[in-house]
């Protein structure tokens, strides 16, 4: 068919103005809060780095022994993967990435959780937030590098900024659905003794919920990591920069150690977490 039958909307133009317009008017805003945040992971990541690798890596085992159960598995594998990391000189990296994600993972909850109950609460808001978190995890992640350079600039900021955007929407949804899922008896109970809204939030249904909110964090925190690699690509420091670099470079032994420091990390990350919602719901 003809492009005069069907002329093109210009939705790029659209987009354009709209971030261009966004960046100037709010630049008020996003100025303060890229210089804090920027401080803020300069100081986490400096903070771990201060810290002998060795006792870093014994604190991360014994942790891990406890919180598995007194099992010898994670802990064991903890002290050889991070073992790695450090013998591959790498450790730098893995602190710096691991200070990304630490701070996308708990601005993402920070979010997250009040929206899912916020969803929980009304049918409305459920209808409203549900294809917009549609959009957020079906959109390719490299989209979301372009607004967070535009707001933020070059650097880790605008990495933590896509990273939240990205990795957000599981602890939405599981906190709604967690919410959602707890039984009417058990909320006709706590109406019948009187309890407030607030009161019936944090001593019943969160509780209730708290093992499939744990399992949204989970998955919340295995996508801020995904978004390391991407996330250098704008400036982001860390293991996935060591990625981007051996592309770059064609170097693949490099990338091969950079690689595998990311999915050590990873492993030892998502075990942790899994560990603490089996404890937690027990």
């Amino acid at each position: 068919m003809s492009n005069t039958l069907l002329p093109m909307i210009p939705v790029k133009t659209w987009v354009d103005n709209s971030v261009e317009w966004i960046t100037d008017t709010f630049e008020f805003v996003f100025d303060p809060i890229k210089n804090n945040l920027d401080s803020f992971i300069e100081f986490l990541s400096e903070t771990l780095q201060m810290i002998n690798p060795w006792i870093f890596i014994a604190v991360i085992a014994i942790i891990a022994f406890f919180v598995t159960g007194k099992r010898i598995g994670l802990a064991a594998f903890s002290i050889v993967g991070l073992w790695f990391i450090l013998n591959q000189e790498m450790w730098e990296q893995l602190m710096d990435t691991f200070s990304l994600v630490i701070t996308a993972s708990l601005i993402s909850v920070i979010i997250g959780v009040p929206f899912g109950i916020w969803m929980a609460k009304s049918n409305i808001v459920q209808a409203i937030l549900t294809p917009i978190l549609d959009f957020m995890q079906t959109m390719p992640a490299f989209v979301y590098l372009i607004p967070a350079v535009a707001f933020f600039g070059i650097g880790m900021v605008p990495g933590v900024f896509a990273s939240v955007i990205f990795a957000v929407p599981p602890t939405v949804r599981f906190t709604n659905l967690g919410i959602r899922q707890v039984s009417t008896e058990l909320i006709e109970a706590a109406d019948a003794f009187g309890t407030t809204g607030i009161q019936k939030l944090f001593k019943v249904q969160l509780p209730m919920a708290k093992k499939t909110i744990m399992a949204g964090i989970n998955q919340t925190v295995m996508l801020a990591l995904s978004m390391v690699v991407i996330a250098s690509m704008i400036g982001a420091e860390g293991l996935g920069k060591e990625v981007i670099t051996a592309l770059q470079r064609n170097d693949v032994g490099l990338g091969f150690v950079a690689g595998v420091s990311i999915v050590i990390l990873a492993i030892v990350i998502d075990r942790f977490t899994q560990s603490l919602n089996t404890q937690k719901g027990e």
